[in-house]
């Protein structure tokens, strides 16, 4: 089906236009404080479906479930740790997802088959006005055509979305800038299965971190992945990324002796004023990074860059979060000088 995509604001009026949309099975573009998600009603078959039709996404990839209030965890998910409640209480409504058994009301479409669900609340105000307005736990993920950057604005959904959904819910700039941080509970430990704004430093104050292997390397094909993102090449420009790991003067001697039709820098604002081919930087801090990044690299996709260097983040902290989803633009290619 296609549709004339409607832009929409975060007034009263846009909310309850939009939440009726979702109440009936349609899907929209929605503002979180991470990136924008493509949700609908969670337990729906027909709509889950459709978003998946919407971003031309793998159905064995995993959603996750948007709900409102920690209130309402245990109507989707079932033998719930009191670790996770102490999470809640802390980083919720919050860029944090949690991996925990599904009820049968979530239904396997959305989980890709799994006998579990990731569940995040989101604390963005127009995605909370928008699950209480359609009395539906949404399933979201981002807002873009499977594989691509990830968007962190409307105009970012509504390029890639033009004429394949109803709606976008234009609720600003997404602030945090990469996808929720996701967690799953064993034994007592915390396992790590996708870096975001909420850190293993910060999660460790509550108990063991355990970060999975897929945080820093590529699932292998057929194999049966937790969490979104951990599949697949993501968040790609269609220019060729190779990430640059080394000091500031090894990257711009690099990307220096490096130029050419068509290739790009990008590096650290700090290292701009050095670099001697066309370059766009992604910020000094891993926090500007995180907020930046996918911008960045739409960016390099409107002027048709062919190749991009990108000076390699830090790996700790947020870092982690910026240097997974680089990873994955890049197709793990990486050179270490």
């Amino acid at each position: 089906m296609s549709y004339k995509t409607k832009l929409l604001s975060t007034s009263e009026r846009d909310i309850e236009y939009a939440a009726k949309l979702l109440a009936d099975g349609e899907v929209v573009g929605i503002p979180t404080e991470t990136v924008y998600g493509l949700a609908s009603d969670a337990e729906n078959e027909e709509a889950v479906k459709r978003i998946f039709e919407a971003k031309g996404r793998p159905q064995d990839n995993p959603l996750i479930v948007h709900i409102a209030d920690i209130a309402q965890l245990e109507e989707y998910v079932h033998d719930v740790p009191q670790l996770a409640y102490k999470l809640a209480e802390k980083f919720c409504p919050g860029p944090l997802t949690m991996v925990l058994p599904k009820k049968d009301r979530i239904p396997n479409v959305t989980s890709a088959g799994l006998d579990t669900v990731g569940i995040r609340i989101p604390y963005h105000p127009a995605a909370r006005k928008l699950i209480l307005a359609s009395g539906k736990a949404l399933a979201a993920p981002s807002a873009n055509l499977s594989g691509s950057p990830s968007p962190t604005t409307a105009m970012h959904v509504m390029n890639d979305m033009q004429g394949r959904i109803p709606a976008v819910v234009d609720g600003g700039s997404c602030p945090v800038g990469v996808e929720s941080t996701v967690i799953s509970f064993e034994d007592g430990r915390i396992r790590l299965l996708r870096p975001g704004f909420i850190s293993a430093d910060e999660l460790s104050e509550f108990a063991e971190v355990i970060c999975d292997r897929h945080i820093t390397e590529a699932a292998v094909e057929g194999e049966q992945v937790r969490s979104p993102g951990m599949k697949y090449k993501h968040y790609s420009p269609k220019a060729n990324v190779t990430i640059i790991s080394g000091s500031s003067e090894q990257y711009v001697d690099y990307v220096n002796s490096h130029g050419g039709n068509g290739v790009y820098a990008m590096p650290f604002d700090s290292d701009k004023n050095k670099c001697r081919i066309p370059c766009i930087p992604y910020g000094d801090t891993s926090e500007e990074q995180a907020a930046k990044l996918f911008a960045v690299l739409r960016e390099f996709d409107d002027i048709g860059a062919k190749q991009v260097y990108a000076r390699c983040p830090l790996t700790s902290g947020v870092g982690l979060a910026v240097y997974n989803r680089l990873l994955r633009a890049a197709g793990f290619e990486i050179i270490t000088l």
